[in-house]
């Protein structure tokens, strides 16, 4: 069957751009031949810094034909309706109609529709301008004289169709004022010349000649595998960095790995500085060396073969890293010279928000709520103070204001430099974290109190004003603070209510819930624990956690089935007698053995699940409601809860309502699946 090539060549497309690109490429196309009719078997898209490249097999030679029913007004209706329906199907007149007939609706008008399947490449000389005209560009630009919007200036179109053993056919259309051909070009350098191409299997071949790597994640293999080949033989091991991979992969056609060096006295400088240096401004790689430290080498990945070795390549990149670690050396010694705390005053004159004051005003009430929270998390006061003072001090330093990606790590520098308490140093750097789901929580306590005091204040605020989340839009990243409290609480197993208002603790219950179902918790045992008053947030995943764990046991699941029959006998009897069992006492009536034992039972799991879930022993707490099992078992074997004495029956339902009651003092159970 026949296969589409279509290659948009351009100026060089921004990298962070080019793996989204690709796949709206592909999506645009795929979902446009589908929607014609024309069914293809597989489709595959590609990019590099000068090209978008679709190719898309098994595509028939044309649509097929169609026949559809259309279904109009009503025999007798408006005449604007008629007409409407008639301009709509696409018939010369309503007498082209044939009438129906239904029981309830009486006559209406029915158009048969016939489309006639079209030709692929009629289909394709349509779609692909559209596509290309509409394409999703975070940013685009004109060029010219020409009205057509593309991310950088394209230079050519190459769209052809056929199958394998003929001559492919070029797909006719213009987009702007670039007619689609079968010419494209190989690299910029090495091969500027002009290749003619007749489909996708010798496109391929004739860019790799052409010193083009056309698949992106291939170029990312041949600068990993290049760059730690160069770096061992060099007796060094390259520090991975998967988002400068991808970025350096769309900045090169055909990667060429190289190594140079810097001046050693940098080293002095932090390592986490020099690699943000080296990465921001040369896209290059650092080492370690055999013993892990950080090394004074680095690897850069060049567009071109040089024909001098790269040494000229190395130099260049030499020079210029030389120049940034000169800055950054200057920055970070300046900084060191300064005691943090003098640079206070000029927060002051930094807006944190418009509604919430400025960083100063921040810091002030990050001082007074990690001083709050310090007693309740096992931290000294004083030190939490100090901390949350000067947590954010570096945001006015040189480095920070070069780097912003390293504030709270400068921070960490320059306080422990400077004599701070190891623990205060901890705190102005962990206090920014987790910000992301691998990232790891703070275990200090200083470090604990100023993190939830930081993500606290900040939800806090917005809240006052009204910014919330809404959607997929989160400008403040407020669900990843939230996420952040809950993560630090749990995974140092702290109890700590959250005093916030109903609204804020919903959304701390929405998060929370969303981080136990990633964690693999079921949905319906979440909600059977936590309720609108659920300020616990370990309390909620400890519960879960148990819930779980007796669910997942035979007992478990019998004891489930036995609370269902019995909430819904009892649902059903409160109804009909229009009264609640639920704390009603036993009356004289004597018990059957079974339901004397269930008694006893029930009565000797509600003291000890009582005092459980008092010391937060909530496997213990499921350990002892598991031992109701049998008791319920035997109970609805042997006896009839709606006897036909009232007063028989009246005790059998009491009995009911404290098996309930019990079990509802671990979890609604209600709410339980199954």
């Amino acid at each position: 069957m026949p296969e589409l090539l279509l290659e948009l060549f351009s100026e060089e497309i921004p990298a962070r751009f080019q793996r989204r690109a690709a796949e709206d490429l592909k999506k645009a196309v795929t979902n446009g031949l589908v929607e014609a009719g024309l069914i293809y078997e597989g489709a595959k898209a590609f990019v590099t810094p000068r090209r978008l490249t679709l190719t898309v097999v098994g595509l028939p030679a044309r649509s097929p034909d169609t026949r559809e029913e259309k279904k109009g007004p009503k025999v007798g209706a408006p005449p604007q309706a008629i007409d409407g329906f008639v301009k709509a199907a696409g018939l010369a007149s309503i007498a082209d109609a044939k009438i129906e007939s239904d029981p309830k609706k009486g006559d209406f008008y029915v158009a048969q529709i016939e489309k006639k399947g079209a030709a692929a490449q009629a289909i394709l000389a349509t779609l692909l301008p559209k596509v290309i005209a509409e394409f999703p560009w975070p940013k685009s630009m004109r060029w010219g004289a020409g009205r057509m919007q593309w991310v950088r200036p394209l230079r050519s179109i190459t769209a052809t169709f056929g199958s394998e053993n003929e001559e492919p056919e070029v797909i006719d259309f213009t987009a702007g004022t670039i007619e689609a051909g079968q010419t494209t070009y190989g690299h910029r350098f090495l091969a500027p010349e002009p290749i003619r191409i007749k489909r996708f299997d010798d496109y391929v071949t004739a860019l790799e000649r052409a010193k083009v790597v056309l698949d992106l994640d291939r170029r990312k293999d041949i600068i990993r595998a290049d760059a730690e080949h160069l770096a061992f033989a060099d007796g060094h091991s390259l520090i991975a960095d998967e988002g400068l991979f991808e970025e350096v992969a769309g900045l090169v056609e055909w990667p060429v790995v190289m190594m140079g060096s810097f001046d050693p006295v940098f080293l002095d400088v932090p390592e986490e500085v020099i690699i943000a240096t080296i990465r921001t401004n040369q896209k290059c790689f650092c080492l370690r060396d055999a013993n892990g430290k950080l090394a004074n080498r680095f690897i850069l990945t060049a567009n071109i073969v040089p024909a001098d070795g790269g040494a000229t390549i190395i130099a260049g990149n030499e020079r210029v890293i030389r120049a940034r670690l000169s800055d950054a050396k200057f920055f970070y010694e300046q900084d060191l010279a300064i005691p943090l705390e003098q640079g206070l005053p000029k927060l002051k004159d930094t807006i944190f928000h418009q509604k919430l004051g400025t960083q100063a005003e921040r810091v002030e009430r990050l001082v007074a709520l990690a001083g709050e929270i310090a007693p309740l998390v096992g931290a000294d006061v004083e030190l939490a103070k100090r901390a949350a003072l000067l947590a954010k001090a570096d945001l006015v330093t040189g480095m920070v204001g070069e780097f912003p990606e390293l504030q709270g790590l400068m921070g960490r520098y320059y306080a422990a430099a400077q004599g701070e308490n190891p623990s205060v140093a901890i705190a102005v750097e962990q206090h920014y974290k987790p910000v992301g789901p691998t990232d790891k929580v703070p275990t200090d306590p200083v470090a604990i109190a100023v993190a939830l005091a930081d993500k606290l204040d900040l939800l806090t605020g917005f809240w006052a004003i009204d910014e919330k989340p809404t959607g997929s839009r989160d400008p403040f990243a407020l669900r990843r603070a939230a996420l952040g409290v809950i993560r630090i609480i749990t995974e140092n197993g702290l109890r700590y209510p959250l005093s916030v208002n109903a609204d804020l603790l919903a959304f701390f219950h929405d998060r929370l819930k969303v981080s136990l179902r990633d964690a693999g918790a079921r949905h319906d045992l979440v909600d059977a624990v936590i309720t609108p008053e659920s300020d616990d947030i370990l309390q909620i995943t400890q519960r879960v956690d148990a819930l779980s764990t007796l669910l997942a046991t035979e007992d478990g699941k019998n004891l489930l089935a036995g609370y269902k029959r019995a909430v819904n006998i009892l649902v059903a009897e409160e109804k009909k007698d229009a009264k609640s069992y639920g704390g009603e006492s036993f009356g004289d009536a004597e018990p059957v053995p079974q339901e004397f034992e269930l008694r006893r039972a029930v009565a000797t799991a509600f003291s000890a699940v009582s005092a459980k879930v008092g010391v937060d022993d909530y496997k213990g707490a499921m350990t002892a409601l598991a031992q109701l099992r049998a008791p319920v078992d035997k109970f609805f074997e042997d006896v009839l809860v709606n006897d036909p004495d009232a007063a028989v029956r009246a005790n059998r339902l009491v009995l009911l309502a404290k098996l309930r009651d019990t079990m509802h003092l671990v979890a609604d159970f209600s709410k339980v699946a199954g």
